[in-house]
């Protein structure tokens, strides 16, 4: 995770961060245009997310949610003004593009299967998030309508547009709701200390969902992130071979084209 060291320009925080704020060193860790993420280092160290109003309502929800579960950081802090505020204490370790993870490849594509089958085996009764997959459908509809796509997620490059929606449109009450999912499975959101599990972070899109949201996100880090997909039916077969349809999963891939 990378760390830019910035001088802080107070009057851009909200006043109840500003003691944390001055007694220690900030950075940008910011890896999106959506938010600004600050890191504060002191103490073992904290995390400050900004995004526009209203954009981290259910990231806070579903971190305090993971972090009674065991899996996430503690929420300090979420403060709603005229922007969102998300405090939250770092989770130990590094991401799992650090180094030591990404030269050990096969290892990794193990551990983060073995972590996503327990995170799928959790229950999920009491979650804030019960409704994921009718959020994500409508998100996906919402952009369709708006031009917003990204053809390169459809696992067939040569479907056009309509294509890929007439596919959403006719298969997407496939999907189901019976799995407690991250919602962005990738190598920068789940956290490692020296190759032990420590938490999850980045939760904004997580709730109770169709396990092949996370299972298709998987397959797409470890292409993305180690630059080949030659990871993908060994991350599969450690996850689970019982429990992945590669049809779910291509119809993933077509929702997240309206992503």
């Amino acid at each position: 995770m990378k760390r830019t060291p910035i001088t802080p320009n107070f009057s851009a925080f909200p006043t109840i961060f500003h003691n944390l704020i001055k007694k220690s060193a900030l950075y940008d860790s910011s890896c999106s245009p959506e938010a600004r993420v600050y890191f504060i280092d002191c103490d073992g160290g904290y995390y400050l997310k900004s995004a526009p109003l209203g954009a981290l309502s259910r990231e806070a929800a579903q971190t305090r949610y993971f972090n009674q579960k065991g899996l996430g950081a503690e929420v300090l802090a979420y403060e709603s003004d005229s922007r969102d505020w998300l405090l939250t204490r770092r989770v130990a370790g590094e991401d799992c593009t650090h180094s030591q993870y990404i030269e050990d490849p096969l290892r990794l594509c193990d551990l983060i299967a073995e972590c996503l089958r327990k995170l799928h085996e959790t229950d999920f009764s009491d979650c804030p998030v019960q409704d994921h997959t009718k959020l994500y459908l409508e998100t996906a509809e919402k952009n369709y309508r708006a031009g917003q796509y990204d053809l390169s997620y459809f696992f067939n490059r040569d479907a056009s547009v309509e294509d890929v929606w007439q596919t959403v449109q006719k298969y997407g009450s496939c999907l189901k709701s019976d799995t407690l999912l991250h919602g962005d499975y990738c190598l920068p959101n789940i956290m490692l200390d020296d190759w032990r599990f420590s938490g999850f972070i980045d939760l904004g899109n997580g709730g109770v969902g169709d396990r092949h949201v996370d299972l298709f996100w998987g397959a797409w880090t470890l292409n993305f992130n180690l630059g080949t997909d030659r990871y993908r039916d060994r991350f599969f077969d450690a996850y689970g071979r019982d429990r992945v349809d590669p049809e779910m999963i291509k119809l993933v891939s077509a929702v997240e084209v309206f992503g």
